[in-house]
């Protein structure tokens, strides 16, 4: 592999194929397909130092919630030489991975097959920050102002550069729901997100009372590992959830048909009212917990009834945090409701875990630049085509020139959007589209389920029963 790339100092005058925002997973996956096509002048930039997925929840034993297979690049490109298992092949580990029997690999083992992808992978520009995106109409060009970010705060020039084309990969952002905000941006009691929890987990272990805030996959794991590591009789843990059970996550094998391309496809040509609708109702196929990390907690809670007694921790759901306030400088008191039982209550705690998701990081700063040109839907979300293009104003799409987005597109793709398993596919899509080829040949169907009536479902080709040949009656010779 070839060392790790070093960051410009200034960016050329000619105009790139393509420049990408943001690296994470998605642009990593892009930028990993985008390399074998020595045609294509692409570059990614990212703000921070290196690539840096999650590290607060990279607790032991926690594990990705889709097969390796949904690697960077092997649903579009087995063969690719970025794919996880040509990561183990070149660091010797192809058979004991083998013998392990592992579908579903630990976090920190694909945090550290990312790594190793964006340390020798040509194009990354890590340490350099995209300011603004505008449309230059004298040069039919995307104009890319660019800083570097000096750590405290200050940031210098780096320049400009032009594209044809744009992919915006910037994620998303932990969400703080606002009873919550002041207690998170003040200081004293711990009340953090669950994305920070590793970096904060000495303090909370040394708390008296500790409450969890969420009933989904990170809110649970926190839970777990929490409960890990409290005494027996001691644990004096809580933890809340607003929906109404503690869920597990839709994993049936005709469910997971929601993460395909068929369904991302179908999904696309809804209307927007249904589409909003079903993104709400569909909550347990991408919030729901992993029914392994149930039985966990499960078995951990039983196992401390083993000398009789219940364990110190309480699980309810259905709970809405009301309000929130410090109490003293030492503790914070919850104002609770019952969203079912319409019963009030209050909790004082020592700390406080928000387990509450993620947001879209909002595009509006970097992209302030085209509002003018940029065609949004009721709710003023960006309106986004099946190929993942912006919907922007003919003036720019009719010069071939586009907007690109991964990972903003819930609105309009569905729970597909953020899910690992459909970065390859999506990276494709994107590439063939750009490059006006087909770089990478992506299957017609890809799930058993139908989705609508219309249009009839196609056998593939290659797929098709073959015509028997009749028999020949036979001859009696006697």
């Amino acid at each position: 592999m070839s060392t790790p790339p070093q960051h410009d100092q200034q960016e050329p005058e000619a105009p790139r194929d393509l420049v990408g925002v943001g690296i994470g997973p998605a642009n990593l996956s892009l930028a990993a397909l985008a390399h074998p096509l020595a045609e294509l002048d692409a570059v990614f930039y990212e703000q921070r130092p290196g690539f840096d997925w999650h590290p607060g929840l990279l607790i032991e034993g926690a594990t990705v919630q889709v097969p390796f297979l949904a690697d960077l690049v092997t649903l579009a490109d087995p063969v690719n030489p970025w794919s996880f298992l040509n990561y183990l092949r070149t660091r010797d580990r192809l058979f004991p991975f083998y013998f392990a029997e592992r579908f579903h690999i630990q976090r920190t083992e694909y945090d550290a097959y990312c790594r190793w992808v964006a340390e020798n992978l040509p194009g990354l520009r890590f340490g350099h920050q995209v300011d603004s995106v505008r449309w230059n109409p004298e040069r039919d060009l995307f104009e890319v102002d660019l800083s570097e970010p000096d750590g405290d705060g200050e940031v210098a020039a780096l320049g400009r550069t032009y594209a044809r084309n744009i992919v915006l990969g910037v994620g998303t952002e932990p969400h703080v729901p606002e009873p919550l905000k002041p207690l998170v941006e003040a200081a004293g009691v711990p009340v953090i997100h669950a994305t920070d929890y590793l970096g904060e987990r000495d303090r909370l272990l040394a708390a008296g009372h500790v409450t969890v805030i969420g009933a989904g996959q990170s809110g649970a794991e926190v839970f777990l590992d929490l409960l890990r590591h409290r005494p027996v009789g001691q644990e004096r843990l809580h933890w809340l959830g607003r929906t109404e059970a503690f869920a597990p996550m839709e994993y049936s094998k005709l469910g997971l048909e929601h993460f395909t391309p068929d369904y991302t496809r179908y999904f696309h040509a809804l209307a927007e009212p249904t589409r909003d609708r079903l993104v709400t109702a569909q909550w347990q196929l991408h919030k729901g917990i992993g029914a392994d990390t149930i039985a966990a907690i499960h078995d951990e809670l039983y196992r401390r009834t083993l000398d009789g007694g219940w364990p110190d921790a309480v699980l309810t759901p259905g709970v809405h945090v009301r309000t929130a306030g410090r109490l003293a400088t030492t503790k914070v008191e919850l104002h609770l409701e019952h969203l079912e039982q319409g019963t009030r209550s209050r909790l004082t705690t020592d700390a406080v875990v928000l387990a509450t998701g993620y947001h879209e990081r909002p595009l509006d700063r970097v992209l302030a630049g085209l509002d003018p040109y940029m065609r949004r839907d009721s709710r003023e979300r960006p309106r986004v085509d099946d190929r993942f293009r912006m919907i922007l104003d003919p003036s720019i799409t009719a010069s071939g020139c586009h907007v690109y987005v991964q990972n903003a597109e819930l609105h309009t793709h569905g729970v597909g959007a953020p899910d690992l398993g459909l970065a390859a596919w999506r990276s494709a899509t994107i590439l063939n589209t750009l490059t006006g080829k087909e770089p990478y040949p992506l299957p017609s169907r890809t799930a058993f389920t139908t989705f609508g009536l219309e249009p009839r479902p196609q056998i593939p080709h290659a797929r098709q029963a073959k015509t028997l040949t009749p028999l020949t009656p036979l001859v009696d010779i006697r």
